[in-house]
């Protein structure tokens, strides 16, 4: 199946394709190698999405470029496709894309990072525009919802690495 947009890993750059809602999250994590690779962990598993209550739904073990990937939420389906990862010394993490029969059109990235001090943390990034119309008749509230979203990813990847500090 093909994209449902054009600019495929604009997140990797950190860039909004015109007509697409922008999305950045920061929340800080822990610090210290143990949490910064305890973390990595959980997002390339999966594991993290999973203790947010979505189903995943892929044929991959982790998170790899070309890998789909169905995130469900109830009724709600929504199809992807990793489109980059990063495994670097302070950096790790992945993006997908959307495909047809998601409710929104665009990309989301989820990456953990270490800084100088020894911060580890989360960055939500994403551009995302309505597919469907219940996406589109939601308006401000969908938006709010993705704020949402990636706001609890923080706050759940942050306990599940509770007690790691160095």
């Amino acid at each position: 199946m093909p994209f449902t947009y054009e600019d495929v890993g604009a997140t990797r750059d950190g860039r909004c394709p015109p007509g697409f809602h922008p999305l950045h999250v920061r929340t800080r994590i822990g610090e210290g190698q143990d949490v910064f690779a305890a973390a990595g962990r959980a997002l390339m598993s999966w594991d993290l999405h999973r203790a947010l209550g979505v189903t995943i739904t892929t044929d991959a073990p982790e998170a790899t470029p070309g890998a789909d990937v169905t995130v469900g939420l109830g009724l709600l389906k929504a199809p992807c496709r990793v489109v980059w990862t990063a495994d670097e010394a302070r950096r790790t993490g992945w993006a997908y894309g959307t495909l047809p029969g998601h409710p929104e059109c665009g990309e989301e990235a989820f990456v953990v990072d270490r800084t100088g001090d020894g911060t580890v943390w989360l960055t939500v990034t994403a551009f995302s525009r309505p597919a469907k119309w219940y996406a589109r008749a939601g308006g401000a509230a969908t938006r709010g919802f993705q704020h949402a979203y990636a706001r609890r990813c923080g706050v759940v990847l942050r306990r599940m690495c509770e007690g790691l500090e160095d």
